[in-house]
């Protein structure tokens, strides 16, 4: 199983749809479950953060739901997909083929997802990805950047302050896509450490 987080900086790009031809492919014979960012929906968040001073759990919430929405238009896109709820769906009920990650309320709920900006889509993929015992984790992204050390990236801004704490507690094999470097080929894409 891969557990694929499509960055939402990709919502203007045309590489998108060419990245969801490429995971319905690579789905033909395995689970392929996206995780969506939250792109202009989690902007939206966050503008209307600045502009109305709520906390950050409410913050959080909405972008969950953002990244519902963001999830919802990939899943319109890649007509084959299936929306897939976790952790109200079991995921023993996954079956090969492209799966659409759509985060609810129920995230809340989980004690170790803070309700803050440190955790992102990002994070999220990677907690995804150890619930589910992926075997690898890829992140496709927008970023210039070019790091395989995690302190690097978050100091960067590519990957979310909550990412390092959840990865030291389960390492998962992650890979680092740019968001024209379309393969999906092992060990092509810079492994995080």
């Amino acid at each position: 199983m891969r557990i694929i987080k499509l960055g939402g900086s990709l919502f203007h790009t045309p590489e998108l749809r060419q990245w969801l031809e490429l995971l319905d492919s690579a789905s033909q014979n395995e689970v392929v479950v996206i995780v969506p960012g939250g792109g202009p929906f989690a902007d939206e968040v966050r503008h209307a953060q600045r502009l109305h001073r709520f906390s950050d759990s409410s913050a959080h919430h909405m972008a969950l739901l953002a990244m519902a929405q963001f999830g919802l238009l990939l899943a319109d896109l890649a007509p084959g997909s299936q929306a897939f709820y976790y952790p109200q769906q079991p995921a023993d009920s996954l079956k090969p083929g492209l799966h659409v990650w759509l985060p609810d309320r129920s995230l809340l709920e989980m004690k170790d997802i803070p309700h803050s900006w440190d955790i992102s889509s990002d994070s999220l993929a990677l907690w995804l990805s150890q619930q589910l015992e992926a075997d690898e984790l890829v992140m496709i992204k927008r970023s210039t950047v070019v790091s395989s050390r995690i302190q690097a990236l978050i100091q960067h801004g590519v990957l979310d302050k909550g990412f390092t704490a959840l990865y030291q507690r389960q390492p998962v094999h992650t890979q680092l896509f740019h968001f024209q470097q379309q393969a999906l080929f092992p060990d092509k894409g810079l492994i995080l450490q």
